[in-house]
């Protein structure tokens, strides 16, 4: 994981779900939610978990008024950038007004190798449901952002009633698009309730996750 991670998806990928497992578990120092358009199943409404754990949370409403959502980002989130001392993970917003909001960081994004932006995919979504749709998201993202895509995440499930055939599934589509546009398959994500039936090798780190932002809200 470099010392910044930039994580896109559309709705029901599970990005701010793997955003703020990923902060918990790599002690990230900065956590920057950046979805200015959907107000459910957002990294920013466990503000109280990140201050508990340490993480600095950077986002849309006015300090001390956590239900003020206004369309604009804290400029406390160009400071990952410029910092070179800290760790980030920003967490786009799933529409294309979304992933425009990265523009405003454009003039700071210099140094590549530091910098992860990350597609992450659940086939079971009907936007990302096959090749041809995943290769065209990804093409689309990169015009919106101006970046490259350098990695992809199967996040591939149906919710509770995931198996471990389902994440298979997942991964079989997702590795023709790996090998196609030549982008690595960085982490497949494996839910906690589930990781004792889980049997298979999957590609890329294994990530375990809990239900922390999903649990907020159902």
């Amino acid at each position: 994981m470099k010392r910044i991670t930039i994580l896109s998806g559309y709705y029901g990928s599970g990005k701010s779900e793997i955003s703020v497992n990923l902060a918990l578990q790599k002690h990230i120092d900065y956590i920057v939610d950046l979805d200015i358009i959907n107000p459910y199943f957002r990294s920013r409404a466990l503000h109280e978990l990140f201050k508990e754990k340490g993480i600095k949370l950077v986002e849309s409403t006015i300090e001390n008024m956590p239900n003020s959502d206004m369309p604009y980002i804290s400029r406390k989130g160009v400071y990952p950038f410029i910092d070179k001392s800290v760790t980030a993970i920003y967490d786009l917003g799933g529409t294309e007004n979304g992933a425009k909001v990265l523009i405003q960081y454009q003039d700071q994004i210099k140094d590549f190798d530091e910098i992860d932006f990350i597609c992450v995919l659940n086939v079971f979504r009907p936007e990302t449901s096959n090749k041809k749709d995943i290769i065209d998201s990804i093409i689309l993202l990169e015009a919106q952002t101006q970046l490259k895509v350098t990695g992809l995440i199967n996040n591939s499930n149906l919710i509770n009633e995931t198996t471990e055939e389902d994440i298979i599934h997942g991964e079989n589509i997702i590795k023709s698009v790996s090998e196609e546009l030549n982008l690595p398959i960085l982490y497949t994500v494996i839910e906690e309730s589930k990781k004792k039936l889980i049997k298979h090798n999957f590609l890329g780190e294994e990530l375990v996750i809990s239900r922390i932002v999903a649990r907020k809200w159902l």
